[in-house]
């Protein structure tokens, strides 16, 4: 094996493309830092090429973690007129293991924007209204909410009532967002709401900007 030590290749005059390897080059490996072009320069990966990334990834592209999806997964009741924690019990995935205690906390170095969805089946009848929240650090940022005085609706005589609720927001490590359910009953009873990942969830992902 012989060794070439040299500050530049460069293609021979006239010439617009310079090779390294050829058909007996299988692997070509470079052991330490390397810059591919200048400012303003376009690398081109030509068609039928493929990238394949075995290790970290910064500056471009990027997956949309962490990651999760979790549910209740059995009936449970809710007081009337009171704001209650929806407490999901079961994980579908959790890319960064960042959901715990009803809630996802931003794990460290995964800062930015993200994207949360949660739904929830209540199962009542009388109720004058039912509200789905979303709060960060205790915080509503979104909220939906239904009431019998709403033009064309009466839940009162319903007795399933599905709602869901999302949102996007710019997050700091540490924050945390959970799910707060809440429903007003004509007689002051409780309300049920439906467990299982057909009748629940609570969802989210970083985006990627």
């Amino acid at each position: 094996m012989s060794k070439l030590e040299t500050n530049t290749i460069d293609n021979i005059s006239g010439s617009s493309t310079l090779t390294i390897g050829d058909s007996n080059a299988s692997t070509i490996s470079i052991p330490k830092n390397i810059t591919l072009g200048a400012s303003g320069t376009t690398i081109t990966v030509p068609s039928g090429a493929t990238i394949t990334n075995n290790g970290t990834q910064t500056g471009f592209g990027g997956t949309m973690t962490p990651a999760f999806s979790v549910y209740k997964a059995d009936n449970f009741d809710i007081s009337d007129n009171i704001d209650t924690k929806v407490p999901f019990d079961t994980e579908t995935y959790d890319t960064n293991s960042a959901f715990a205690s009803n809630k996802f906390t931003v794990p460290s170095g995964q800062a930015g924007n993200y994207f949360f969805y949660s739904r929830v089946r209540f199962q009542k009848g009388g109720v004058s209204q039912y509200v789905i929240a979303i709060r960060k650090n205790n915080s509503e940022i979104a909220k939906r909410y239904i009431y019998s005085g709403a033009v064309g609706t009466n839940i009162a005589t319903i007795d399933y009532f599905s709602y869901d609720v999302s949102c996007n927001v710019t997050l700091s490590v540490g924050d945390y967002i959970e799910v707060f359910i809440k429903m007003d009953s004509t007689d002051g009873g409780a309300c049920t709401v439906n467990g299982g990942t057909v009748h629940n969830e609570f969802s989210g992902y970083k985006i990627i900007t």
